[in-house]
């Protein structure tokens, strides 16, 4: 499956509760279920390369914790992370969620609550598929320019002109002209409303329909 359509990973330790969990998902839908023992074997496969939805216990056998896991992955954007866990504290869901957990999970699983759950956030994911495109490559685009471009693609998102970026910058009108051609020509911008188009979706990742229709 092309990795637009996303994969459910599972990452649990009891082969059970792996086996049940994966049979349910696997069964009577068009998506990939790849699940596996440890965090470990996950990373060894380069799995996580996919995208899509993970689900995997707290407490992993092996080098690799479940902390570790979720400090690896629970802020990726392409990547949307449940946790199952026993007896947390309230503290420690809170540095779960806070850490990049989508939502808690409770042990032993239900499956048929792991499915409900997972199908729900790979529709999710899918439908934010074309936002991740649109941010990918505007920021493709923007990381061809140089530092002192930057410093004047964000003084221009401030809405400074020529001369008062000049001043900020300590530079001379004329090379900020001549970098303001170049940041337009890297960015393959056609207009200033493009290219402070291309800053906002690559900064935030949120593109509004009315951004999108409009060449203002």
């Amino acid at each position: 499956m092309s990795e637009a359509q996303g994969e459910i990973h599972l990452v649990l330790p009891d082969p059970i509760e792996r086996a049940a969990c994966f049979r349910l998902l696997a069964a009577g839908a068009v998506r990939v279920v790849r699940s596996f023992a440890s965090a470990d074997d996950y990373l060894h496969a380069e799995a996580d390369r996919a995208g899509g939805v993970l689900l995997f216990h707290w407490c992993q056998p092996g080098a690799t914790s479940g902390a570790a896991l979720l400090a690896l992955l629970g802020n990726r954007p392409d990547v949307t992370t449940f946790v199952t866990a026993e007896r947390l504290s309230l503290d420690e869901t809170r540095a779960m969620l806070r850490g990049g957990a989508h939502d808690l999970l409770p042990a032993p699983l239900d499956p048929r609550l792991v499915r409900r759950t997972l199908d729900a956030a790979l529709d999710e994911w899918r439908l934010a598929q074309p936002q991740r495109a649109l941010r990918r490559a505007a920021e493709a685009r923007l990381a061809l320019l140089t530092p002192r471009e930057r410093d004047i693609l964000e003084a221009i998102a401030a809405g400074l002109g020529n001369k008062a970026i000049a001043r900020r910058l300590d530079l001379s009108p004329r090379t900020v002209e001549v970098h303001r051609a170049n940041i337009m020509r890297r960015a393959e911008a056609g207009s200033i409303a493009e290219l402070l188009r291309l800053r906002f979706i690559a900064e935030s990742g949120v593109v509004a329909d009315h951004m999108l229709r409009s060449g203002a």
